[in-house]
């Protein structure tokens, strides 16, 4: 019994594992997406905004993610102990990453919703939060890029043994999946709210 259950919860670690490297590819491409709108700011805002609303889902889903992992290894699960912490700076970058990251979406959306003429100092701490966002994603990315591909892969390959068929890839890819969606509804949803934004780009 106790071996079954450690290796059940040892499955449970590389599901995580996974579906935290299956959330960070998907992230990595709709955030190129959305930083090619930033040298053209003036001219793709509506671009921007849409997918600034759709990357939510997914960040949030990202941050549950490594935040379960933070929680249960701290909390002292067996399996999380023996998985190991991230690499030490990148341990210490992390409080930084998840703090700019909620501060620069945080912005954005307050930006968004109050308008060009209302957002004077909302848009100074949007490009501020930015700036440091960007700097610390940039070390982030690098330290965890060469292991993206080797955890997002798997769950999306039919054969390959035991490696490519761990319980639950089903469940992971329909959550990324649905948050992809949820973040396609709310950037739907939400879409109007640039238009002020919109004709403000077109009379400038």
């Amino acid at each position: 019994m106790y071996r079954e259950s450690t290796i059940t919860t040892r499955a449970g670690v590389a599901g995580n594992s996974r579906l935290t490297g299956s959330t960070a590819l998907a992230l990595l491409l709709l955030l190129a997406a959305e930083g090619l709108t930033v040298p053209f700011i003036g001219q793709l805002v509506g671009p921007h905004v849409f997918i600034g609303m759709l990357l939510i889902p997914p960040v949030l889903l990202k941050l549950a993610s490594t935040g379960y992992r933070f929680g249960r290894y701290y909390t002292g699960s067996q399996a999380y102990r023996l998985k190991g912490p991230p690499s030490l700076p990148m341990r210490v970058l992390a409080p930084g990453v998840v703090l700019t990251t909620v501060a620069l979406f945080a912005t954005g959306v307050a930006l968004t919703l109050a308008g060009p003429e209302d957002g004077g100092s909302l848009k100074f701490l949007h490009k501020a939060s930015f700036i440091a966002w960007f700097a610390l994603m940039t070390v982030h990315v690098l330290g965890h890029i060469l292991e993206v591909p080797s955890l997002a892969m798997p769950d999306w390959r039919r054969s390959g043994g035991r490696e490519a068929t761990l319980a639950g890839s089903g469940l992971r890819l329909t959550l990324l999946g649905a948050t992809v969606v949820a973040g396609l509804t709310l950037a739907l949803a939400t879409i109007s709210i640039a238009d002020p934004w919109l004709s403000a780009s077109l009379s400038g």
